[in-house]
């Protein structure tokens, strides 16, 4: 039986209205709510606020991982373009001793800093999937487990993280049309250009030696690590907008979908 309300989804077994229309509104949704169809698994609402805040907190500490990785980058660049000059004083190779520990302590931060954003933002992901589901039970390319394969398995790691973000994006969005993926597209081109780019020019710098290669490949790992600073300030911009469109549209509570 089609719902009595909105006439476009099943009603749920037990009653009259489809999941969307006896949602209430913000999230208090009860754990009998689920997505229209037969096998199912039931999902309700749940706030992603906490979520999208810790996220958008670790993005921060990783943007200031970034810029502390970036003046020890300008440090070590400085003091090697004093070593290829052939300047080789006491006070040069002390600065060079410090360079190295300021480098080393950034990319250790960096690479923990890291672990601790991906966990956290694909737990943040999760969450606002499940909503979106609420939202747009049939607005969804990719099955809900790619939420997490899609970032480890190769080749579809290039896209359908993106494809899973849109799709919730648009699900999430308030009124009859979805608000615009500039901000999602800057984001993943950013993420993939921290991953090319950091993955090719972290092999340059394994393979110099001289002082003029290290200060060559210096500057190019602290363009690198200015790109890693603009990519975290860019997603925790994305998280916060679409953990905040997700709240508003709970909030605003259950709207009929236009029939088709």
């Amino acid at each position: 039986m089609l719902c009595s309300r909105c006439h476009h989804f099943e009603a749920e077994p037990d009653g009259v209205l489809c999941t969307v229309c006896a949602t209430p509104a913000g999230f208090a949704a009860p754990p009998g709510a689920g997505t229209p169809g037969a096998g199912t698994p039931k999902v309700w609402l749940r706030s992603p606020v906490g979520l999208g805040w810790a996220t958008v907190a670790l993005l921060g500490l990783a943007a200031a991982v970034d810029l502390f990785a970036v003046v020890a980058d300008y440090l070590r660049y400085d003091v090697t373009g004093d070593l290829a000059a052939g300047d080789s004083g006491a006070a040069v190779l002390d600065r060079a001793d410090t360079s190295d520990v300021l480098t080393g302590l950034a990319a250790g931060a960096q690479l923990v800093v890291l672990l601790a954003c991906a966990v956290v933002f694909v737990i943040w992901l999760w969450r606002v999937r499940v909503n979106a589901e609420v939202f747009a039970p049939d607005g969804h390319r990719q099955a809900r487990g790619w939420v997490i394969a899609g970032w480890i398995v190769p080749f579809v790691s290039l896209w359908y993280p993106r494809r899973i973000v849109l799709d919730v994006w648009d699900a999430s969005s308030v009124g009859d049309r979805p608000r615009g993926h500039a901000l999602v597209n800057v984001w993943w081109t950013l993420w993939l250009l921290t991953n090319v780019v950091g993955r090719f020019l972290a092999n340059l710098a394994g393979e110099a030696e001289t002082s003029a290669e290290i200060h060559d490949t210096t500057r190019q790992l602290l363009f690198a690590d200015a790109l890693d600073l603009a990519a975290a300030l860019v997603a925790a911009a994305m998280v916060l907008r679409l953990t905040r469109m997700q709240d508003e549209k709970a909030r605003r509570g259950p709207t009929a979908p236009t029939a088709v």
